[in-house]
């Protein structure tokens, strides 16, 4: 194992954080705002200060191999959190450091789930950082430090494969750097496409950016309590059509520019993702029309698609209190919390594509039971899946039942009801934010103890690395040479 080269490389991974946490000081200046700024150069110095630590121990050159890559994403989005929650609790914004630190992680994740009992009350350098966070988070810290420096060599192709994982993170170049560049590029122009579209609807330049963040990030944070109910329905549609495109897989916006072409539409994920979005949208949509909310059926269309489409993609953004809605609506709902978006996009979630392929091993083992001497593939539309993907799909799938199990049994000690337990740890472990009941798109986590919101922490670390990667270092067999 080649633990000085790591430390190298994650102190590399700190001086791009800093340099992020210098953004939001442009808007301590009007008015001036003391406290958010010492916050920030604090962040900002301590992420710089550890950087040059791990830099002076760490050392250059040698092989990136499995183990250090594992080592470098887990690392980096562990000190990314750290770093980030320092603004937060140094300029007192957020007391408490289980609380920044909770916000910090809920934010590079791109959860969305929060502590914050009135957001308005928090200053606007400190409101752009936390958006800004989920935009970080959404590319990838890793993605974005491969895209941007060249001196991994081949290592780099082991971070990349590490931080857009699922089954569908082919290399599109031979060159990964250019692959994440490419990607990186895709996220930068999403991003500026809604930015502008937003502006042109009527946002300001503050609310346009910050919600662009969380967007494209399928994040959800949002500098208003309301959430997005803050704007109209124009803006709102834009942000619905924005959170429907940063869920789907990244590498087919790619390939539609090199070959502008419609054939990414025979992609079976991508249908599925469409036809999921589709019908959810519509039952829902019935379902709620006709109530006390929602006498107009245009008002039941935007507002059940909208929360069809924040809650597939896993952003987490609300235009009403859907908790609020009917039984069968709240079941359609939660079902989507845990299919989640398209593999290789910012979608959390279990993924579209691992439902598909979990669904086709059930069909091939009850084909078995009759037919018990048939050899059978695994196939998704016209593709064959390898025994190894399905295995690890399989892993994947049991990993992330379990963790959001063992979340909500220990998230119901107390007085906490099933249904809050339930859905906090599902929307933390699938990196969504809103839940039900206490943890509803009106509510907040504040309320949590403190061990509980540790507890929290660790599941949206979870889920954003998909476990394989932090649970690969629980096992002692990692660390012998």
């Amino acid at each position: 194992m080649n633990f000085r080269r790591v430390i190298h490389i994650l102190g590399l991974v700190l001086f791009v954080l800093s340099g992020a946490q210098l953004a939001p000081l442009l808007w301590c200046f009007a008015p001036f705002d003391v406290e958010s700024a010492t916050g920030l150069l604090a962040g900002s110095g301590f992420t710089v200060a550890l950087g040059v630590v791990l830099r002076s121990l760490g050392r250059e050159g040698g092989e990136l191999y499995r183990r250090e890559g594992v080592l470098v994403v887990v690392g980096a989005w562990l000190l990314a959190s750290l770093g980030g929650a320092v603004p937060y609790w140094v300029s007192g914004a957020i007391p408490g450091f289980v609380d920044a630190l909770f916000e910090s992680v809920s934010g590079f994740t791109t959860t969305g789930a929060s502590i914050l009992t009135d957001i308005e009350s928090m200053p606007r350098p400190l409101l752009f950082w936390r958006s800004l966070t989920q935009w970080l988070g959404g590319i990838g810290i890793v993605v974005l430090f491969v895209a941007l420096l060249s001196e991994l060599g081949p290592g780099a192709r082991f971070l990349f494969k590490l931080e857009v994982p699922g089954p569908k993170s082919e290399i599109m170049h031979a060159r990964v750097q250019e692959t994440a560049f490419a990607l990186f590029r895709i996220y930068v122009g999403l991003s500026l496409a809604q930015a502008t579209t937003m502006m042109l609807c009527g946002a300001s330049f503050f609310d346009a950016l910050t919600h662009t963040f969380s967007t494209v990030s399928t994040g959800g944070f949002s500098p208003y309590t309301d959430s997005v109910a803050h704007f109209g329905a124009l803006n709102q549609v834009v942000i619905l059509l924005f959170m429907l495109a940063s869920g789907i897989n990244f590498a087919l916006y790619y390939a539609l520019l090199r070959r502008r072409d419609g054939s990414i539409l025979r992609d079976l994920e991508l249908r599925v993702y469409l036809l999921i979005a589709g019908l959810a949208s519509a039952v829902v949509a019935f379902n709620i029309f006709g109530t006390d909310a929602h006498p107009a059926f245009a008002s039941a269309a935007l507002n059940g698609t909208f929360q069809v489409v924040s809650l597939l993609t896993t952003t987490g953004f609300a235009t009403v209190d859907f908790a609020e809605w009917s039984g069968t609506a709240h079941a359609i709902l939660v079902s989507l919390m845990f299919v989640g978006g398209c593999a290789g996009s910012t979608a959390g979630g279990t993924k579209v594509i691992r439902v598909l392929i979990g669904w086709a091993i059930a069909m091939r083992e009850v084909r078995l039971t009759f037919s018990p001497n048939s050899v059978i593939a695994i196939a998704i539309g016209n593709q064959i899946v390898p025994e190894s993907s399905a295995r690890s799909v399989i892993a994947l799938l049991l990993l992330w039942a379990l963790g959001w199990g063992a979340g909500a049994l220990l998230l119901s000690v107390g007085d906490v009801d099933l249904v809050t337990a339930a859905t906090a740890s599902l929307a933390t472990v699938s990196n969504i934010g809103p839940g039900l009941a206490e943890v509803g798109p009106t509510e907040n986590f504040a309320f949590f103890a403190t061990w509980q919101k540790l507890v929290m922490v660790i599941l949206m670390w979870l889920g954003r690395l998909e476990f394989f990667a932090v649970v690969a270092l629980t096992l002692p067999r990692f660390w012998r040479a």
